[in-house]
């Protein structure tokens, strides 16, 4: 029987050794086993908080979803015009602790399990329309509502683009470089979307 406690120290092992086991054998290697192993936690623990590798999965995204979030809110508070909000929102995007590798990799791992598993097809649907809304409100302040929605899916897709060059690099860029590119491309889109 696990100790009194414990519950969330052990589940947040179990989710960034899910992460670890992602980056190092691939989303195909990953066993609840492999899991266990690398938190220092038995098969039989790790079931029991979890039940199945699909619920350490959706735990382990749910992990990245709010992690992000958190990062947004952190960088949002005291941007105080449309221009600092798309900075805060490009900023959060590229923090360090959400481009460390082991990061990118899990979050390449859902977008590929989100093509035939529900779940992570919902928590991906829900970071997006997260994305879009963040941007989307900066943008609307700038120019009429239609094409700030436009532009905050392009932005969005820009960021999201980034990410996956960044992780498929040999010569990657850090993580400023990577921000200040994707919101270099942003501003530009802003440019020609008040022109246009």
């Amino acid at each position: 029987m696990p100790k009194l406690g414990m519950e969330p120290i052990r589940r947040r092992q179990l989710i960034d050794a899910t992460m670890e086991v992602i980056h190092d054998v691939g989303f195909c290697g990953v066993t609840i086993a492999e899991i266990a192993r690398r938190a220092g936690v038995s098969y039989g623990l790790a079931h029991h908080y979890f039940g199945s590798k699909d619920q350490l999965m959706t735990a382990t995204m749910r992990h990245l979803l709010t992690s992000l979030g958190e990062e947004h809110r952190r960088c949002l508070e005291g941007a105080a015009s449309p221009e600092a909000r798309i900075s805060a929102v490009v900023r959060a995007s590229f923090a360090a602790d959400q481009f460390k590798p082991a990061v990118i990799s899990a979050w390449l791992a859902f977008y590929m399990q989100a093509q035939t598993g529900p779940g992570s097809r919902h928590l991906l649907r829900i970071y997006a329309r997260r994305l879009v809304s963040n941007l989307s409100f900066a943008l609307s302040q700038m120019m009429p509502r239609e094409r700030a929605r436009e532009l905050a899916e392009l932005s969005a897709a820009l960021i999201d683009g980034m990410w996956i060059r960044w992780a498929l690099s040999d010569n990657r860029p850090t993580a400023a470089q990577a921000a200040a590119q994707a919101e270099a491309g942003i501003l530009r889109l802003i440019g020609e979307g008040r022109d246009g």
